[in-house]
């Protein structure tokens, strides 16, 4: 009798059982991550600026998931006529949240590099749940050594704002950080529009970074393919992604929404695209920004745990492929 599908008699329904992501095992011991894939939560939002509660995003989307976690042996595209997530091409694990410290934003990072680092030691791809965008510094700090890695950044803002009045590790600074480090190579941020917190300076010296800058429109205008050819090759890849780059039709459990964004396939396909030419070489991501509380029909974090288990499923189909 198979372990967790319906041949088991149980249903395995959303509502009952342990709330990991995708309802997959815990392993909180982190020297002995034995899977391809690590979840992990850093319900960190002390860098936001204006709305808080993406501290509740990792609960919310871990909830979520459990939508799509029924108990099969993996998920079944009859558009692609691919089964993903089956247990022969990815295992995956919650190894739990890294541990926040309240008002210690360098306490706090520290804690989810650490994190980071013991999940990529152990040989996982980590799947980062913020948390607001803030926690993409400690993150992807925890990769050097590991590069030489492209960026892919989806957002309605650049997050490359240098310093405000001392402040450089919050949800406006990020990607700023990252390139400020040497295994980052550069940047492609897709989605950015409108007002924000970055002026001219900050469009400026993300360019001179090595930063690829397209809005929606231009997204739109370029197609998947036409983005994909703006991506430069020969590097892995990181996908970082703010929930406010979709629009809030469809996303308004945010704090900072902006209007005039994506919708699902717009960012999925690009995914899924990305991962079938770099044969599945994305070597991490994130997922930041959902807060929950600005939401009460709790679309927006169906959305990113959707999002996320298509991403992951895509990923690792191309890895099977490329270890044939």
């Amino acid at each position: 009798m198979k372990e967790n599908n319906y041949e088991s008699g149980r249903l395995n329904l959303p509502f009952v059982g342990h709330c990991t992501f995708a309802k997959s095992p815990v392993c909180l011991d982190w020297n002995r991550i034995d899977a391809d894939v690590a979840i992990l939560g850093a319900p960190n939002d002390m860098g936001t600026q204006w709305r808080s509660g993406a501290r509740f995003g990792p609960r919310s989307i871990r909830e979520a998931s459990t939508l799509f976690s029924f108990g099969h042996a993996g998920a079944y595209d009859h558009e692609d006529d691919v089964l993903y997530l089956s247990r022969d091409q990815v295992r995956m694990v919650d190894v739990g949240d890294a541990d926040i410290v309240h008002t210690d934003m360098a306490s706090s990072n520290a804690n989810i590099e650490l994190a980071v680092r013991k999940i990529l030691a152990c040989g996982a791809m980590p799947v980062t749940l913020g948390g607001d965008h803030s926690i993409h510094a400690p993150v992807i700090k925890a990769f050097e050594g590991k590069g030489p890695i492209h960026i892919i950044h989806f957002d309605a803002h650049l997050d490359f704002v240098d310093e405000r009045h001392g402040v450089r590790y919050g949800h406006g600074n990020p990607l700023r950080r990252a390139s400020e480090m040497a295994h980052i190579v550069g940047m492609t941020q897709l989605g950015i529009r409108n007002v924000s917190s970055s002026n001219r300076d900050d469009y400026d010296a993300a360019r001179r970074a090595g930063s690829e800058i397209l809005s929606v429109r231009d997204v739109r205008k370029l197609g998947t393919e036409g983005v994909l050819a703006r991506v430069p090759e020969g590097a892995a890849y990181y996908i970082t992604i703010d929930i406010d780059g979709f629009d809030p039709s469809i996303a308004p459990g945010t704090g900072t929404p902006s209007h005039g964004g994506f919708l699902y396939y717009e960012v999925l396909e690009i995914i899924q695209a990305l991962a079938r030419r770099s044969r599945g070489n994305i070597v991490g991501m994130d997922l930041v920004e959902v807060a929950p509380a600005y939401d009460p029909a709790g679309v927006t974090p169906i959305l990113a745990a959707q999002l996320l288990m298509n991403s992951i499923g895509f990923i690792f189909h191309e890895r099977s492929k490329a270890n044939r």
